[in-house]
């Protein structure tokens, strides 16, 4: 089966990049003239393992651990999103994408965890060596994953998988709920095996509580699709990079400003930058997007606090709606 975006649009596929690479393409956006983070702000801090090993179940409580990695906490659920603890990405021999900075948590300082949610099959989001080390630790960790990608975990010899497609839910723990939900991307682990994947993002609901993981993605309507359906989320994870050159990124990618308007689609009462920072993927400066956001937000009357680029190791409780 092959899977498509509701509203396709022109594919970023190896021969646009390869334009982009080779400097065929259209000529590069002017760079930014702002001021980006700092190397102290995009380095990793020390983590608060008291916080994270005795967190309030009352609470959500969310710590950044780099790109799009995340340890949601609530309820007493421990949950990551796409998690990667490896130090490398790319699995073409002698090309190694290293990581700018180091894991916020190592793996050896995380609490159990019992949910994994997976947006996709791309190297930056599925890590096989991560996967497979949590798998070790634990044969009750579920894997929560877009259509079509269990047989991959069922070849590594993870059992513990659950396939939704998109507008499908299950119960996710107690009173809570787990929602695939549509994403603008793609699928791929090599040449050959192009969207024979889905992706996807994810709304978790726990009583009146909404937590929402975009995954990857590029802007479309169906963000305000899913802010129409669910309602106001208490704290939604967006992607704010990957984003330039704008001819090649666009129809995957959001940038800050779209990132923004993800962040008003699904009514978030506070939002949380993922997808920089942490692999140098694409043209723009790592520490860039967190000036940008922050010029979106001031120019949508919003303040810096609603939508915030943590530091990786950083923990914070999501406000009380």
């Amino acid at each position: 089966m092959i899977y498509e975006n509701t509203f396709p649009q022109p594919p970023t596929n190896l021969g646009k990049i390869l334009r982009w690479k080779l400097n065929l393409g259209p000529r590069a956006e002017n760079p930014s003239d702002l001021t980006g983070v700092t190397a102290e702000e995009l380095a990793a801090i020390a983590p608060n393992l008291k916080a994270i090993h005795e967190p309030n179940p009352e609470q959500i409580q969310v710590t950044w651990i780099g790109h799009s990695t995340f340890l949601i906490q609530h309820r007493q659920r421990n949950m990551l999103t796409d998690p990667i603890f490896g130090d490398c990405l790319t699995p073409v021999p002698g090309i190694r994408l290293r990581r700018a900075s180091p894991p916020g948590l190592t793996f050896n300082q995380l609490p159990p965890i019992h949910d994994v949610l997976m947006s996709h099959n791309h190297y930056d989001h599925l890590d096989e060596p991560t996967v497979k080390r949590l798998a070790k630790l634990s044969t009750e960790t579920r894997y929560w994953l877009p259509a079509g990608l269990s047989p991959w975990f069922r070849q590594k010899k993870i059992a513990n998988v659950h396939e939704l497609a998109w507008w499908k839910s299950s119960k996710f723990a107690v009173q809570t709920e787990i929602h695939a939900v549509p994403a603008q991307h793609f699928a791929a682990r090599g040449p050959f095996d192009r969207n024979h994947t889905h992706w996807c993002g994810w709304v978790l609901c726990s009583g009146l509580r909404k937590i929402y993981f975009a995954g990857d993605s590029g802007y479309s309507s169906e963000f305000k699709d899913i802010g129409a359906r669910f309602g106001s989320m208490d704290v939604s994870l967006i992607p704010i990079g990957a984003y330039n050159p704008r001819w090649v990124m666009r129809s995957v990618h959001t940038n800050p400003a779209e990132a923004v308007q993800i962040h008003q689609d699904v009514h978030s009462c506070f939002s949380i930058a993922c997808h920089w920072g942490t692999f140098r993927l694409t043209d723009e400066p790592l520490n860039e997007p967190p000036a940008l956001l922050k010029q979106a937000l001031a120019k949508q009357g919003l303040a810096k606090d609603d939508f915030r680029a943590l530091q990786p190791g950083e923990t914070v409780t999501v406000p009380t709606a």
